[in-house]
């Protein structure tokens, strides 16, 4: 681990002003940035920790469960009001890592962060939500952009993420049994956004809707219309762990499963 200066600020403005610094990165749960600070893949000049300046939360209204950035996954998992708005949101998020990282990792870190095998890209763009910043609100169409990448700006904090309060959803994935991350993932809503289907953990590309699927469920919700429907295997990732062609089989299971879960 390189030398870099620890910054705590106590209120968003400070954060802001701390992470425009050049160099400077900011950390919410700490979940990816430690592990590659540690294996000097990254030399930032400053790193500021955004755990006190109060991104913490979740709050419900008749249309949408709005959570703040830094709420924790296990809290996420936890919450009352989510489980009984958008309980396939609760259950992706009891789903992630291990308790440990349930209790460290970040909503809006891992929603900046934008791994291709991460899980809740794949509850943002199924159920339509919206990303907050310090600066504007993003679409979920508009926010994931490739593997790794978003429409985050240089020194630009996600602050909180609105789900819209969908009639049923329900996610499924088939995990790497060492790190829990999702060698697919799938995510499936019948909301305000019309009926979604999202994709994480097998494309090239991170996170993506499957339309064939989506307009199979649109005239008939349930397992069996997604019968005879293929995932073409070019552009999913092939690795140590699974094959594009595993994995675009992978894709239908995980989908029927998630939507008789949804029910």
């Amino acid at each position: 681990m390189y030398d870099f200066t620890y910054v705590k600020p106590a209120s968003l403005a400070d954060a802001l002003k701390a992470v425009g610094a050049e160099d400077a990165k900011a950390m919410a749960g700490g979940m990816t940035l430690i592990p590659v600070l540690k294996q000097r893949l990254n030399k930032p000049s400053a790193v500021v920790d955004l755990a006190g300046v109060g991104l913490a939360g979740i709050s419900t209204s008749g249309e949408a469960v709005v959570i703040g950035a830094m709420t924790t996954h296990g809290a996420v998992a936890a919450s009352v009001e989510v489980k009984r708005a958008i309980v396939g949101l609760a259950n992706l998020a009891g789903m992630i890592g291990d308790k440990e990282v349930r209790h460290r990792g970040t909503i809006g870190g891992s929603l900046a962060n934008n791994d291709p095998a991460a899980d809740y890209p794949a509850a943002v763009l199924a159920l339509g939500a919206t990303i907050k910043t310090d600066k504007r609100t993003i679409s979920a169409e508009e926010f994931f952009q490739g593997m790794f990448a978003t429409a985050l700006q240089p020194g630009e904090i996600i602050t909180s993420v609105s789900f819209p309060i969908p009639a049923r959803a329900a996610y499924e994935k088939f995990r790497n049994p060492a790190s829990r991350y999702a060698i697919v993932g799938v995510f499936v809503a019948n909301g305000p956004a019309g009926v979604r289907v999202a994709v994480t953990g097998a494309g090239q590309g991170g996170v993506f809707r499957h339309k064939a699927f989506e307009a199979a469920l649109a005239k008939s919700w349930s397992a069996k219309a997604l019968d005879g429907i293929s995932t073409p295997a070019e552009g999913l990732n092939s690795d140590i762990h699974a094959s594009a062609e595993y994995r675009a089989h992978l894709i239908g299971v995980m989908a029927k499963r998630a939507v008789a879960a949804a029910g």
